[in-house]
């Protein structure tokens, strides 16, 4: 390629650059907080199931913002808003990860794997790449519904994100946030419903409708893998709820 050829594909990229910036539209890659918000209005933001596929958006830096310029949020994530004190403790969902990761690099993120081991039958992926999955059943563990539309359920941290961090993992590295964040004994596919109400709350303050043994057992489980500071009183209560399900259990 001449010096002329590589000059002018230079000027091009700069000025398709400029263009796109003044129209307000990016393509990837994004911050690990941008909000992108569609042509039909909607602000997605990196908790929605289709952040990582929208391509063409204008950035917002916080969802207050977008919010505010008259857009909205998708149904699935009504109840979804910013929370100051999220802000002042210093979490970000992207201190464990901007988003599902493939940590093992088989061309599958976590999503993904927990939703094909998860399904009581074979999955069926959106493409022959075998990434998205869309299709296969689904037992919730916490209602007892039964579920084939993939994108009718979320994949949902047993300990939540918020709630690790506000107990010891701000001081983990980012390779061990990334790690729990991505754990398959971390996640569980559930309603999307169920999930936003849970929202950062542990045991002993959220249980689910149905599962709630199976649910404490896991959670207290997690919180003896992982290195959390779980405060002495909440502890107590755990113990207590595991005592309660042994009971019944006899």
């Amino acid at each position: 390629m001449t010096g002329a050829a590589v000059s002018l594909r230079l000027t091009t990229r700069i000025l398709c650059g400029i263009l796109c910036l003044a129209a307000g539209l990016y393509w990837p890659l994004a911050t690990a907080n941008t909000i992108k918000r569609t042509d039909s209005g909607l602000c997605h933001p990196p908790q929605s199931s289709y952040y990582d596929r929208i391509n063409t958006y204008k950035e917002y830096d916080s969802l207050q913002e977008c919010l505010a310029a008259e857009g909205r949020l998708p149904k699935r994530l009504q109840n979804l808003r910013e929370n100051p004190e999220e802000n002042n403790s210093g979490y970000q969902r992207s201190k464990f990860g901007h988003g599902w990761m493939d940590l093992d690099s088989d061309g599958q993120d976590s999503r993904a794997e927990a939703l094909i081991s998860q399904s009581a039958s074979p999955v069926r992926f959106a493409s022959p790449e075998n990434k998205r999955v869309v299709h296969g059943r689904w037992i919730s563990p916490f209602t007892g519904v039964v579920h084939t539309d993939a994108s009718n359920l979320e994949a949902d941290h047993v300990i939540p994100l918020k709630f690790a961090w506000t107990y010891g993992a701000d001081k983990w590295t980012d390779e061990e946030r990334r790690r729990f964040g991505n754990d398959p004994r971390n996640i569980w596919i559930i309603e999307a419903s169920l999930n936003q109400s849970k929202g950062a709350r542990g045991i002993d303050e959220w249980l689910p409708p149905q599962g709630r043994c199976g649910y404490i057992a896991r959670f207290v489980r997690l919180t003896k893998i992982y290195p959390l500071e779980i405060p002495a009183p909440k502890k107590v209560q755990y113990e207590n709820l595991l005592r309660q399900c042994a009971q019944q259990v006899q």
